[in-house]
């Protein structure tokens, strides 16, 4: 399809994306705290929708009696938010060109950690995007339980309007997704007033009066202690998504570091609000039941607060679930600005493909967002598109990250001191401490429900790294100019091909000629009955350039040819030979679909043979 301006597939392009953004206005696509609030917090301010439920699920198969340590649990991972929040504050000063896991481990602890931690987060951010999207499809099946059997068509029609809308840049996502994060910081902050309101006084009640026993954390039977360490891991879902500022310094306007810190505060100050206030209101709904997305009665604990505080049904109760569902949508959001700049980075250093490090027409990485939309797509696909079965996936990578992230902190602060810089070392080593507990308890108590999944990844993406490092590190050795002399050519051989005579020809002999006067054409005879019409017209036509039949009994286009060029390199090893490839252009794509593409045959079976250039003479067709 013609990409040219004008053509069909560019005008569908541009109004699709919008047009192209020059890289001068590269600075007015920054963004500032009221901006980047939505664009880089909607992950972690959409935990709160799913974090209580997760501790709840593993709690209430044990017993009754376990579920009184929820809040508890809610409250120690809400201090946890806060030491975590404050360790990556100082990291965004530290690193005001943008301080993920990735920059700072490799930076202070070498290449090893810091692939690791490029490895988790890059494995944690498609994780993101589907956990978050199952998860809002699933506060929509709430709303509206007719729609349970639809989760992965409406998961994937999501997933592809998050990736358009980034497609189309940054500030416009940004501006996008404002509405729906703000609209649920809201509601969710009305809500605890309200439910608040209705709760203080009264005594917890925790009432389950139906459980499906396909639901994470079948734990009847274990240890008390371990069940309290796997519900805490459970809930630590809270904290994916607050590294995401940090990785996105270079997003903001200046001052960077400054707007993005602002940032930082005002969404770890909302996270924590939301989060303990929920987890406070549900021990106080009496009738709280817990099921699979598999079961037509699906509600999740938001929807069930709503009710409790609201009515079942009232206006604010739908409201509720639709900005819940929204945010929880949008939270995908988070990844899709963070996956491609980590992408980027890594493939500048030489760890993915390059095309990965490539800043599209809109000012986004691109490739990036695509290749995260189908990972992300294809594990909704794989999984059902079913909540409980992503989450036991969800936060080991994030936290194997924040822990390298943290002691990599600790070493910087050695190296270059500097005012405070013990203060500032002790808060880091303090995170890397607890973020190095949480990522053991959750290898250790969700290993047999996907933590394993996460760890083979781990490694085989680490593996990836260093195969494509040492592809990178050959190429350029094999590039490199030394004392050794190069290769040269004594002489140059130019080959016309001759399909049929005819303008188009023409054209490409009167380019030959300008090139090497003493080119050849040759032309492959598989039709024996129009032979001598070409003969004839070439020795009419062919400006007395010779012509030279091949034989091809297989009736082959391509491989008479090949043989001719293996022939003159066995006469002479030392030449280069030029293969000029004439080749019809259609302005129209749907013309293609009449035409016989040999013209790109030829050039990928030429393109394989050393010392052969292949050159195209196009001509055009109305």
């Amino acid at each position: 399809m013609s990409d040219k301006p004008g053509g069909v597939f560019a005008q569908f392009k541009r109004a699709l994306l919008g047009k192209p953004i020059p890289t001068a206005k590269a600075d007015h696509e920054r963004l500032g705290p009221l901006l980047g609030l939505p664009v880089f917090s909607s992950d972690a301010l959409s935990s709160v929708a799913y974090a209580t439920e997760a501790i709840l699920s593993i709690l209430m198969l044990y017993s009754l009696t376990a579920l009184q340590y929820q809040f508890w649990i809610t409250l120690a991972i809400c201090v946890l938010i806060l030491i975590i929040a404050f360790s990556y504050n100082q990291t965004i000063h530290a690193y005001p060109s943008g301080g993920g896991s990735y920059i700072v481990a490799t930076d202070n602890l070498g290449e090893t950690p810091g692939l690791l931690a490029g490895a988790a987060l890059l494995i944690d951010y498609v994780l993101t995007v589907s956990v978050s999207i199952a998860a809002g499809v699933a506060a929509i099946v709430s709303a509206y339980p007719a729609l349970h059997q639809h989760l992965v068509p409406l998961s994937l029609i999501c997933i592809a309007v998050i990736a358009w809308a980034n497609l189309r840049g940054v500030k416009e996502s940004g501006t996008l997704f404002a509405i729906p994060t703000y609209g649920f910081i809201f509601c969710i902050l009305a809500l605890i007033v309200v439910g608040l309101f209705h709760a203080i006084g009264s005594p917890p009640v925790h009432q389950v009066v139906e459980a499906d026993p396909g639901m994470i954390g079948k734990e009847v039977g274990f240890a008390f202690l371990f069940v309290i360490l796997r519900s805490f891991a459970a809930g630590c879902t809270a904290l994916t998504g607050i590294e995401a500022v940090s990785n996105g310094v270079q997003a903001f306007r200046a001052p960077e570091s400054k707007n993005a810190s602002t940032t930082l505060r005002w969404m770890t100050t909302i996270l924590f609000v939301m989060f303990l206030g929920i987890g406070y209101i549900v021990q106080h709904i009496p009738h709280l039941t817990l099921y699979s997305t598999s079961n037509p009665k699906y509600s999740t604990v938001v929807s069930q607060v709503a009710a409790y505080t609201f009515g079942y049904q009232s206006i604010a109760y739908f409201v509720i679930q639709y900005f819940t569902a929204a945010i929880l949508i949008l939270a995908a959001n988070t990844a899709f600005a963070d996956f491609p700049r980590l992408a980027s980075l890594m493939a500048r250093d030489g760890y993915l493909p390059r095309p990965l490090a490539r800043l599209g027409d809109r000012l986004v990485f691109h490739n990036g967002i695509l290749f995260l939309a189908i990972a992300a797509g294809t594990l909704v696909f794989a999984f059902k598109g079913e909540l409980d079965q992503l989450l036991p996936l969800y936060a080991v990578g994030v936290f194997c990250a924040f822990t390298l992230s943290q002691s990599g902190m600790v070493k910087h602060w050695f190296k270059v001191k500097g005012k405070g810089w013990h203060a500032k070392a002790w808060i880091n080593a303090l995170g890397a401490v607890l973020s190095g507990i949480v990522t053991l308890v959750i290898l250790i108590t969700k290993f047999t429900e996907g933590a394993w999944i996460v760890t083979i990844l781990l490694i085989v993406l680490f593996t990836l790294f260093k195969l494509i490092k040492g592809r990178y590190i050959s190429i350029t050795g094999q590039l490199t100019i030394d004392e050794q002399p190069v290769e040269r050519h004594a002489r140059s051989t130019s080959i016309l091909l001759v399909p049929r005579v005819h303008k188009g020809i023409l054209s490409a002999l009167d380019y030959a000629k300008l090139i090497d006067p003493h080119c050849r054409a040759v032309h492959v005879g598989i039709n024996e009955k129009s032979l001598g019409d070409t003969r004839e017209m070439w020795e009419k036509y062919g400006e007395g350039m010779p012509l030279i039949i091949l034989n091809s009994p297989h009736r082959s286009l391509t491989q008479p040819i090949l043989e001719y060029v293996d022939e003159l390199l066995d006469e002479d090893p030392n030449q280069v030979i030029t293969v000029i490839v004439p080749e019809a252009v259609s302005t129209k794509f749907w013309h293609k679909l009449l035409q016989e593409n040999v013209a790109q045959q030829l050039r990928n079976a030429l393109g394989q043979r050393k010392d052969v250039m292949v050159t195209n003479a196009r001509y055009f067709l109305r």
